[in-house]
């Protein structure tokens, strides 16, 4: 995640990991904490994990307004959607809202990559949105500048019948390894669970109980 840049490309790549795990019982999405601008860490405290409702969440990477901006959006409508029909509003509507605010942005593009996950009525979804507004379904991703090491720890390990519990210690080692070989990620991991529980964000003795970090 950056917060200053000259370069789009520069915009797009440098900076951040973040990884999303659809399993059979939930989603994980899980996140470095650095923001920086160029060389510069701007913040080593960065919440790039995002509760949008009770049931879902997103990660960001890229511009940190563009982002927080998404974010707001995503909240009004959710609450909206739930206010006027009286249900949480369903994963993949989210993350097709969140495609067409960038696709009608796209002469002068939000400079942010997102993952929307969650839990509704058709069990768990995870999606990744880029600034252009395509939409992926996926089962697992990583977005970011160490999205590189990330794939490489997510593509072995990966399976399609991990639980929630097994799928949390893969998205922890995934960041970890980014954070070891990439420098535009640090400074902590945070961690988030969505399933029939509802959205949760992991405690710093969860995170440590999982992994040593």
């Amino acid at each position: 995640m950056y917060f200053l840049s000259n370069n789009v490309e520069e915009k797009i790549l440098h900076g951040t990991t973040t990884v999303g795990i659809r399993t059979k019982d939930g989603v994980v999405l899980c996140a470095d904490m650095r923001a920086s601008a160029g060389y510069f860490i701007a913040n080593n405290n960065t919440m790039k994990i995002q509760k949008i409702d009770h049931h879902a969440g997103l990660t960001l990477a890229g511009g940190v307004a563009d982002a927080q901006n998404i974010v707001n959006i995503l909240r009004y409508h959710s609450n909206l959607h739930r206010v006027e029909r009286q249900v949480p509003i369903p994963i993949h509507s989210l993350a097709r809202l969140c495609s067409l605010i960038f696709h009608q942005n796209r002469g002068y593009p939000f400079m942010a990559d997102i993952l929307v996950g969650g839990y509704d009525t058709q069990g768990p979804a995870l999606f990744n949105i880029d600034m252009f507004g395509s939409v992926e379904e996926k089962s697992y991703v990583t977005t970011g500048s160490g999205s590189p090491v990330a794939y490489g720890l997510l593509e072995d390990e990966y399976r399609t019948d991990l639980t929630v519990e097994e799928a949390k210690k893969v998205a922890l080692r995934a960041v970890k390894a980014a954070i070891v070989r990439n420098i535009g990620t640090g400074d902590g991991i945070n961690v988030a669970i969505m399933d029939k529980d509802g959205f949760r964000l992991l405690t710093d003795e969860q995170k440590k109980a999982v992994i040593e970090l």
